[in-house]
């Protein structure tokens, strides 16, 4: 029979705030469901590890054998459990052999919308735009390497000492990224952000305040007429949810190739090419980057290219495509504005080594994109668009822009029904865009009320 563990064992409070979690938890002893969680764990893997590593067992069938083999276990051995604690020693047991361990819970929490891992006994999470730290931990550094290397696998890629960062993906199309030592100091360090469900559509984030039914409807029309979009924002602002919403008004008889680092971008129509980078092997050989697919994706006759992220000399060869009859493609970059996002994409040509002039890289600007769209995390938490910019052209060596719609702040607008403030609003400039003529030879004609100046 296995050992029992001692019921009056706990992890005492911190007491201390400035007294670090880590140096508080290594003088604590094990709980009950860890000391016993740990001898289970042992005699689960005797009796069914062969079935672990067989590859062509289905993932959801080996996961009710373990439980129903585990659930055996812990009734035959008569462990001194209440029904919580047996249920949270399946849920820990199985995640561990199976799964993210003790991150399990974390990413079923649908409140929950980014995991951070901040070394093995300080974990983090974002709910509500807030960040919380939450009383999960893993038993040890090996313990979170385990899970770490179980996503990275899972898309083929590694991480080690000689290479100690990698971006990877979930099976719901969540982004992770992880860094272990010695570039963590203080230990390995995991970020994964959630990916809805369902996703989000234009309905969803109009409910959410992210931005008006006015500015959906005009987005929509130019993404319907092939205008050349760029979505702008800092990190965590939702350009990847934005750019999945803005990709679902593309007409479903077009084919799209999307390229990213990392795959996460969701489109609804069923002609598309997804293409992914390819990191150097363990030779330092075999890398296949952004750039390459993109030049690459010109010759599967794409009528969109979609790039996940810009983020370096890729930005001239997406420029080149939008200038050279591939209109309507879309991507997204970091940035604090809309004129800083064009000033950004200016210096990522400058990655591509050609000693171009600085205005010819800006006139190539000007003439590729038609939309830049930026997002800012506001106060409260909240993502919401903050800019929709038209750019116009060239006035002598500056590329002109005009703001279409704006986020206002009214204090005078009434509360929400919780009582909170309501928040800005994404309102019209009042300005008509310049772009109207080319969208209507396209069959796109904008209602003239959707550009109608609000009160300010």
């Amino acid at each position: 029979m296995l050992a029992e563990a001692k019921s009056g064992e706990v992890h005492p409070k911190e007491d201390n705030p400035g007294k670090s979690r880590r140096d508080d938890r290594e003088a604590d002893k094990p709980t009950v469901i860890e000391t016993l969680g740990d001898q289970v764990r042992s005699r689960l893997i005797e009796n069914v590890g062969s079935e672990l590593i067989d590859s062509d067992l289905d993932q959801d069938e080996l996961r009710k054998r373990v439980s129903e083999e585990l659930e055996q276990l812990i009734e035959s051995e008569r462990l001194p459990l209440t029904s919580k604690e047996r249920t949270q020693m399946v849920l820990a047991v199985t995640g561990d052999l199976m799964g993210l361990g003790p991150l399990e819970p974390l990413l079923e929490d649908i409140d929950v919308s980014e995991v951070m891992v901040n070394g093995t006994d300080a974990i983090y999470v974002e709910r509500h735009g807030r960040i919380v730290l939450t009383d999960v931990r893993f038993r040890t550094e090996k313990h979170l390497r385990q899970v770490i290397d179980r996503i990275v696998a899972s898309v083929g890629r590694r991480v080690d000492e000689t290479s100690p960062m990698v971006d990877a993906r979930l099976s719901d199309g969540s982004r992770v990224n992880a860094i272990i030592p010695p570039l963590a100091v203080d230990g390995s360090t995991l970020t994964i952000r959630k990916f809805s469900a369902t996703g989000l559509d234009a309905d969803d984030l109009v409910s959410r305040g992210a931005l008006s039914r006015a500015a959906v409807d005009v987005l929509q029309g130019m993404v319907e007429g092939s205008l050349n979009i760029l979505v702008a924002g800092g990190t965590g602002t939702g350009k990847t949810t934005f750019l999945n919403m803005l990709s679902g008004f593309i007409p479903s008889h077009e084919r799209i190739v999307t390229i990213e680092d990392a795959v996460e971008l969701r489109l609804r129509q069923r002609h598309v090419i997804r293409l992914e980078c390819r990191p150097a092997n363990i030779e330092g050989k075999g890398e296949v980057g952004i750039r390459d697919l993109v030049r690459n994706s010109l010759r599967m006759r794409p009528d969109r290219v979609i790039i996940g992220e810009c983020r370096g000399a890729e930005a001239l060869d997406m420029l080149q495509a939008m200038n050279t009859g591939h209109d309507g493609s879309l991507t997204t970059l970091h940035a604090n504005s809309p004129r800083d996002a064009l000033a950004r994409i200016e210096t990522m040509v400058m990655f591509a080594g050609f000693d171009l002039p600085t205005r010819a890289i800006r006139e190539q600007m000007a003439s590729a994109i038609d939309i830049v769209v930026h997002l800012e995390r506001l106060p409260d938490g909240r993502r919401a668009v903050a800019s929709i910019t038209e750019v116009i052209g060239m006035e002598s060596d500056q590329i002109t822009l005009n703001e279409l719609f704006a986020l206002h702040y009214d204090s005078t607008a009434p509360n929400r029904a919780d009582g909170s403030p309501s928040g800005p609003t994404l309102r019209s400039t009042g300005i008509r865009p310049y772009c109207s003529d080319t969208l209507a030879n396209r069959g796109v004609v904008f209602d003239a009320s959707l550009f109608e100046a609000s009160p300010w």
